[in-house]
This record gives C-alpha cells, sequence and structure tokens, in this order.
C-alpha cells in the first residue's frame, strides 16, 4: 500500500454561509459612506440634508486630567500660559531659535555677497528728476522759443540807440525755471565732484538730502547775485540799462543751464570720466564769465571807455560770489563728511 503525503491535505468544502459571514454595518460610519448611498445627480441641498440625518452634532468635552507623560518620580510640568511661572522655565536653548518661533525671521544661510555698489543711473529718483526737467525744458522752449532765439541773435549786435525786446509774463517765468534748473544741474554736478573727489560718507540719511543742501545753496547764490547786482546798478546806472542787463543775465544762465544738461545725462547714463566732466564745467563757467563780462561792457561801459572800472566791477560782482559759493560749498562738505 502507498502511504498518504502527510503534507497534501483534501480539499475541504467551503462552510461559510451567510449567517456566518463578517456583517457590514447598516448604518453609514462616515459623511463619505453618506454620500454613496445618494444618486450620482443629489443636490448640494440634498446631501447636505442626508448628512443631517445620519450624524447629529454634540458637545466636545475634552479632558481635564493632568498630562501624566512625565519622567517616573518627577512631578508633571507646569504650563507656559501660567502667568506665575518663573521665567527660568519660560527660557531654554531654543528660546531665540527661529525653528521654535516661526514669526520669528531666521535670516539667510551662507555668505553674503559683495552688496551692489551705488550708481546714479540706478537711482529712480535723479532719473526721475531728470526726466522732468528734461520734459519741463521742452515745454518751456516752446513758449519762449522766439525770445531766446531773439535773444541769441542780438547778442553780439551792439545797437546804436539803446533798445530793449519786450517779452511776456509767460516768457520770464520760462527764463525763471531754466535759472531754476541751472541752480538743480550745478547741485548735481557738485555731488558727483564731491563723491568723486572728496568723500562718499556723510552724515546724513541719504543722497537725496545732501543734494537738497546743495540746491539750496545754489539758489542762494544767485539770488544774493541778482540782489546785489541790482543795488549796485541801481546806485550807478539808470534804470533801463539795469533792465536790459538783468534780462541779460537771465538770458546767460538760462543757456548755461542748457550746456550742463548733457554732460550731466552722460555722467549719470554712462559713466563718462569725472575729469572730462569737470573740464567740461570749467570751459562753460568761463564762456559764461566771458559772456556776462562782455554785455557788462557794452550795456554800462561802453561810452565811458572806463577800463579799470568794469574789472573792479566785475571782480566784485562775478569773481568774488563765485569763489564765496566754491568756499561755502567745501566748508557744507567738510563738515558733514565722515572721516575715516
Amino acid at each position: 500500500m502507498l502511504r498518504q503525503d502527510s503534507i497534501h491535505t483534501e480539499p475541504v468544502a467551503s462552510s461559510i454561509t451567510a449567517d456566518t459571514a463578517v456583517q457590514k454595518p447598516t448604518r453609514p460610519q462616515t459623511p463619505y459612506q453618506v454620500l454613496r448611498l445618494l444618486p450620482k445627480d443629489a443636490t448640494p441641498a440634498q446631501q447636505d440634508s442626508a448628512i443631517q440625518a445620519w450624524f447629529q452634532p454634540s458637545e466636545i468635552h475634552y479632558s481635564g486630567q493632568p498630562d501624566t507623560l512625565h519622567l517616573p518620580g518627577h512631578s508633571p510640568g507646569r504650563s507656559l500660559k501660567d502667568v506665575n511661572l518663573p521665567q527660568y522655565y519660560r527660557e531654554s536653548y531654543f528660546s531665540n531659535d527661529s525653528l521654535f518661533h516661526p514669526e520669528l525671521d531666521g535670516g539667510r544661510f551662507g555668505v553674503a555677497g559683495d552688496p551692489v555698489p551705488y550708481a546714479t543711473k540706478n537711482d529712480n529718483i535723479i532719473t526721475s528728476l531728470l526726466l522732468i526737467c528734461f520734459v519741463i525744458t521742452l515745454i518751456a522752449f516752446s513758449f519762449c522759443r522766439n525770445f531766446l532765439v531773439k535773444q541769441f541773435k542780438n547778442f553780439f549786435y551792439v545797437p546804436k540807440t539803446e533798445h530793449t525786446i519786450t517779452e511776456t509774463s509767460t516768457e520770464i517765468n520760462s527764463q525763471f525755471f531754466f535759472i531754476l534748473q541751472t541752480c538743480l544741474l550745478g547741485a548735481l554736478l557738485f555731488f558727483f565732484y564731491t563723491r568723486t573727489f572728496v568723500a562718499d560718507t556723510f552724515m546724513l540719511s541719504d543722497e537725496y538730502l545732501l543734494i537738497a543742501i546743495l540746491l539750496a545753496a545754489f539758489i542762494g547764490y544767485f539770488f544774493i547775485k541778482f540782489l546785489i547786482y541790482t543795488i549796485v546798478n541801481l546806485v550807478f546806472f539808470d534804470g533801463k540799462r539795469n533792465e536790459q542787463f538783468f534780462r541779460t543775465l537771465l538770458v546767460i544762465h538760462s543757456f548755461e543751464g542748457l550746456l550742463f544738461f548733457p554732460v550731466v545725462l552722460l555722467l549719470t547714463f554712462f559713466d563718462i570720466s569725472a575729469q572730462s566732466v569737470a573740464i567740461y564745467t570749467a570751459i562753460v563757467v568761463f564762456l559764461v564769465k566771458i559772456l556776462t563780462f562782455y554785455k557788462c561792457f557794452v550795456i554800462f561801459f561802453r561810452q565811458n571807455g572806463l577800463f579799470l572800472q568794469i574789472i573792479l566791477y566785475f571782480c566784485a560782482l562775478e569773481i568774488i560770489p563765485l569763489f564765496a559759493l566754491w568756499g561755502g560749498l567745501s566748508v557744507i562738505i567738510n563738515a558733514i563728511k565722515i572721516n575715516f
């Protein structure tokens, strides 16, 4: 007889019946099961009603028992909400860690790179000022174009009889704007000169305050200069010549601002050398002084032929105020710069 294999087992008929099978709960346990019972086209209101029919909200009761998760033999820890908790309980090694306090800024990881150096072409304030000056210059020039052209044509013309070119109030206001623009461009040129040759750190909150101080200095220079001219000319010359010379000064300094504008743009956006800018500025200032000297001679001293008097007059009212302006600006810069 062959012995039966002990490993082999005969298949047993399944005796699992419907009575002994695990019964699934007839009551849904989750809202998902409730939604599965509804048809697919059930509206949100029907879904909400079905969930409320199966589940009734009840009040939540939290446990009031103390926390027992502490070291055996030690008393349970104290809550940080306790106002009587000592300070050494509140502070720990991780108290100032940004990971322990997500509301704190954790800073940056790694080594900080070199900061980007200051550049005027990236300065929005200076760029906006130059853009505004350019737009207003075009508008002002459109109003007083004919007057400026006449003044330029008659500048070197010596009339046999004294006469003046009449101008409207709009043309006068346009010339005063050109004078203000000359002051602003002169302040920017001296600002660039200071940052290049003198210092780049000052006891001020920002560079714009320094530009405002320089602008105020240039406005004061032109105001005092015109005031001295008016007082001196009223003493020695008649009112008609004084009016003619005052209008000539406005035209000369208006063209001075127009000559400063291109070099300021080049220095701001194209980084030309400061030495070239200084040479160009000196040439423009020298040209303005020569033209002023010429008009002083033509208007006041041409008929008298007093050469010594015109030299004294010009030096006292043009050269000395110019050196006073330079000295005043140097004193201001030395007072606010930071010496290391």
